[in-house]
Order: C-alpha cells, then sequence, then structure tokens
C-alpha cells in the first residue's frame, strides 16, 4: 500500500508537472502521496490487527544446549 501510493502520485505530480510546466507541483503531489500513505499505513489501525502474530514463548536460560555438551561429529 505505501509504495503503491507514492508510485501513483508520483506518476500523477509528473505528469501535472511536465503539462503545468512546475516542478514544484511535482513536489507537492508526491510530498502529499508520501503523507497519506503515512497515515494509512503507519498508524495502528484495527483493520490491520484483525490476525495478530502468535509470538513463541520465552525460553529459560537453563535449558539451551551449551556448545560444549554437545558431540563433535568428525567428517570421514
Amino acid at each position: 500500500i505505501f509504495q503503491g501510493i507514492i508510485l501513483v502520485s508520483a506518476v500523477i505530480g509528473f505528469i501535472y508537472g511536465y503539462i503545468a510546466e512546475q516542478f514544484g507541483w511535482t513536489v507537492y503531489i508526491v510530498m502529499a502521496g508520501f503523507a497519506l500513505s503515512c497515515l494509512l499505513t503507519l498508524l495502528s489501525w484495527p483493520t490491520y490487527r484483525h490476525n495478530l502474530l502468535k509470538w513463541l514463548a520465552v525460553q529459560e536460560l537453563g535449558t539451551e544446549d551449551k556448545p560444549a555438551e554437545r558431540e563433535l561429529k568428525q567428517h570421514t
């Protein structure tokens, strides 16, 4: 969504700026597209929070295998 809005605003801004012969309008339209895409994607809207990820449980430090305790395999 973020990149799509920026791409569409850049194309529209370039075309409008070319027709109006004002580079400033191109910059303004691209900046407006950037602000719109930030508003839509960076905030945590309830729409994006429907299917939350389930993270793994925290492991205690003593449950991991230590490198010294592992058996070293010899390649033949």
